[in-house]
């Protein structure tokens, strides 16, 4: 007689649509509990299968969680570039990505980036992911202050300086939001001031324009 602990046979579909659940599971479980629950054991759960059927498709756990954090963070980045490239001007291309990035509700997206870049130490294959990433991100806002400079709205000289400064201060304002430090008072006011300053916009520039998208 077969217990009633045992479980459940899986329904069987087709190889590329169990990967598929499997990615879906692992993203949802990133998201919602972090990047370090992604194991065989809770993706299987999720999936509702045996974690054996997880491990033939995904044997190497490290490479899952490296995969999955890159289908996260690139999804977003995708989505925003998608947005930049109906906006006409670049100065308020950066006052969106200044306003947006600080939104409240891309906090889950942030605490995947936190937990990737302490996973990483010790994940390399997770740490190549999360450099080239980075390296994306670094990429966007230098095209973003490059056109400014080209279309007379901004004045820096070196591009790539100014948008390796400005990814590392949403970076750590969007991190120290993950544990609702208030250390000031309306962050976003006060990074557009110090961007201004960078790439040389007039002062209030991109606090207006920020605040006036969508």
């Amino acid at each position: 007689m077969m217990s009633s602990t045992q479980r459940k046979r899986a329904v069987r579909k087709a190889p590329g649509e169990r990967a598929s659940e499997i990615s879906e599971a692992a993203r949802t479980i990133a998201l919602e509990q972090g990047l370090g629950s992604i194991t065989l054991r809770n993706v299987a759960a999720r999936v509702g299968v045996a974690s054996g059927l997880v491990a033939h498709y995904q044997p190497n756990v490290e490479a899952l969680v490296a995969s999955t954090f890159t289908g996260i963070v690139s999804a977003e980045a995708a989505e925003l570039q998608a947005t930049l490239d109906g906006m006409p001007s670049a100065r308020g291309q950066l006052a969106y990505l200044l306003d947006t990035l600080l939104d409240s509700s891309r906090l889950d997206v942030t605490a995947v980036w936190v937990d990737a870049w302490t996973m990483g130490r010790r994940n390399e294959a997770l740490a190549v992911c999360v450099r080239d990433q980075m390296d994306a991100w670094q990429a966007m806002l230098q095209d973003v202050v490059e056109a400014g400079i080209a279309a007379g709205e901004f004045e820096t000289s070196d591009a790539a300086s100014v948008a390796w400064q400005i990814l590392g201060m949403i970076d750590g304002l969007n991190a120290q939001a993950l544990v609702r430090w208030d250390g000031v008072n309306d962050r976003g006011t006060h990074l557009a001031r110090a961007v201004e300053g960078m790439v040389g916009a007039a002062r209030g520039s991109l606090q207006q324009l920020g605040s006036s998208q969508g």
